[in-house]
């Protein structure tokens, strides 16, 4: 049997338990693999409470990316062996022992790159990528990130950095270290935060990346004057009624390879700020939960 920590109810922590369930068989287009390390994400909360739909078979295993060694092949998989080092999005939970990835969504890892690392890239680091991109700004030019410390803004400000974008960022005054440490300017979020963004940008920004939503959206939207380089990643209504759009996801395997060569090239740090045992996973995803996490909390396995 192998271990896994899911959830056996839509709801809150009290739904989570360990699970003892067969190895999973890999289906058309997917990997099984001996996972090595699980990222812990705001989404996999999201999913046990049901606030992204309720249609899961339950029992579900946690968790949407994972890193790990190939064991098995499924149907009209071609690229991947058995032994690979790979990461990649799972197709039926990353906290366990043994998961699925889904093989169009995966890559191999690089030798220079841990899998802890590794297993940081397919979720955060790819929506900053995606998110980056969407806003399409070109070099020389100011982007905003609307909560820069968090683990997709701290990708996004190293990803943008690297395409010659001068980066400005809201976080909490406890996160300016962290978010000068990215090459970024922080400006403190709340009330009066649209003032600061001028005081930041006296020229103005020329796109802007949202990652927290809400009224903090709607007041560092009075900046941007040009509301087509808007983009959200976690409120398409607000951003929509702003002018902006919702982030596209395009995540594959080039996309999430050429991730694994900037950390490899030392040009994007995933910022995985802890590591806990799988026996650890509710601790880690409470922790995620409160939402007061710097950069990536990470499972490590086997």
């Amino acid at each position: 049997m192998s271990k896994a920590f899911g959830f056996v109810d839509y709801g809150g922590p009290q739904t989570q338990e360990f699970l003892d369930r067969p190895a999973p068989d890999p289906g058309p287009g997917q990997l099984r693999i001996a996972v090595r390390a699980a990222g812990v994400n705001p989404v996999d909360w999201k999913i046990r409470r049901g606030l992204l739909g309720r249609g899961r078979e339950l029992p579900a295993v946690l968790g949407t990316e994972a890193a790990g060694v190939v064991e098995r092949i499924g149907p009209g998989v071609e690229g991947f062996t058995p032994g690979d080092e790979v990461f990649g999005v799972t197709a039926a939970g990353a906290y366990a022992e043994q998961a699925l990835l889904v093989a169009a969504q995966s890559a191999r890892k690089p030798a220079g790159v841990g899998f802890d690392q590794a297993a940081a890239l397919p979720v955060a680091a790819a929506a900053a990528d995606d998110g980056v991109r969407d806003v399409g700004l070109g070099s020389g030019r100011t982007l905003l990130i609307l909560g820069i410390a968090g683990g997709v803004g701290s990708a996004a400000a190293q990803i943008a950095r690297s395409r010659g974008l001068r980066v400005i960022g809201t976080a909490s005054d406890a996160n300016r270290g962290h978010v000068e440490s990215l090459g970024a300017v922080q400006v403190r979020y709340g009330a009066g935060v649209a003032e600061r963004i001028r005081a930041a940008a006296p020229d103005g920004v020329d796109g802007i990346l949202d990652l927290v939503g809400g009224e903090d959206l709607r007041a560092a939207a009075e900046t941007l004057a040009d509301r087509s380089k808007l983009v959200s990643t976690v409120d398409p209504d607000t951003v929509a009624e702003l002018g902006g759009r919702y982030i596209t996801r395009s995540t594959t395997s080039g996309s999430l390879a050429a991730l694994a060569a900037m950390v490899a090239a030392g040009t994007l740090d995933p910022h995985i700020t802890g590591r806990h045992p799988l026996a650890h996973a509710a601790h880690a995803l409470a922790l995620v939960e409160s939402g007061h996490v710097r950069g990536k909390l990470v499972l490590e396995i086997g």
